[in-house]
């Protein structure tokens, strides 16, 4: 029925083109937030949604400052990409498949509701829970964001039986658990409190026991997945990637801790591995 409707319809290219630029941009968010918490800048701009009583500040500005405010065009940005795909959807209603319009709708919904608990971190001064909140928001926006975008770019029937599409989905929830449990870390200061008083290290060794878990279940997913004959011929970048980003994210996560998180690139580094994991999953699927 769609091969009728979007696929060999010209709007294929423009959802194709909004929906590469919004994961990018939802990936660039996350990445900056990940750099703005690293760099002690969360509360740079004092005030939502200007920063300092401006949309561009001028002599406050400084790199903490310019992060944050970043951050926010960044997110704004995404906002503008999301709400034009949902208004073109719905105008080419009739020539898309039913399903595009209700999930553009569903996720400017929930890019409006990532606005609210950005201004929340703000305004309550970045409570450990709601930042986190306000990263799986923007995992599950990158999620979905990467799924419909490959389900444009390669419709119909998946590759993947059910159980399988099952076990790739529980792969992509366990590291998006992994990725929160490891912002807690961040958020408290558990790791550096750790390293250097022996303070909260319960919660720094369960965050770096849950990583092999992890690990080993989505490359448990990336082995189950190459016995699949049509999978292995016509997947195997993406299986090829994923192994190539958890063992990066493991030596990230080691060296991170062996120089007592004292360099915010690597860091960010992990963050960013982790978002691309959520990206590459989400479109395997």
């Amino acid at each position: 029925m769609f091969k009728n409707k979007i696929y060999h319809s010209k709007y294929k290219s423009i959802f194709l083109k909004l929906g590469n630029h919004s994961v990018l941009a939802l990936i660039a968010l996350i990445v900056i937030g990940g750099a703005t918490r690293v760099m002690e800048a969360g509360l740079a701009c004092p005030d939502w949604p200007l920063c300092y009583g401006s949309f561009l500040p001028g002599r406050q500005m400084n790199l903490q400052v310019f992060l944050e405010w970043f951050h926010r065009l960044d997110a704004f940005f995404v906002g503008i990409v999301l709400i034009a795909q949902f208004v073109l959807s719905l105008r080419w209603a009739k020539t898309l498949p039913t399903w595009l319009p209700w999930t553009y709708g569903f996720l400017t919904l929930l890019v409006a509701f990532q606005g609210f608990l950005g201004a929340l971190t703000v305004l309550q001064l970045l409570p450990s829970l709601i930042v986190m909140a306000h990263l799986a928001v923007a995992f599950t926006l990158v999620a979905i964001m990467s799924g419909v975008t490959q389900q444009l770019l390669n419709p119909g029937k998946s590759l993947f039986p059910l159980w399988l599409r099952s076990f790739g989905f529980l792969s992509l929830f366990s590291v998006v658990a992994q990725s929160l449990l490891g912002s807690r870390v961040a958020t408290s200061w558990a790791a550096q409190r750790c390293l250097a008083f022996g303070d909260s290290c319960n919660l720094l060794g369960m965050h770096r026991s849950s990583a092999v878990l992890v690990s080993f279940l989505v490359i448990l997913f990336v082995i189950v997945s190459s016995f699949q004959r049509d999978v292995l011929a016509k997947q195997w970048p993406y299986l090829l990637t994923i192994v190539f980003l958890i063992i990066l994210q493991i030596l990230l996560g080691v060296f991170s801790i062996h120089l007592s998180m004292s360099q915010p690139g690597l860091i960010i580094g992990h963050q960013l591995i982790a978002c691309l994991l959520v990206a590459v999953i989400a479109a395997l699927n």
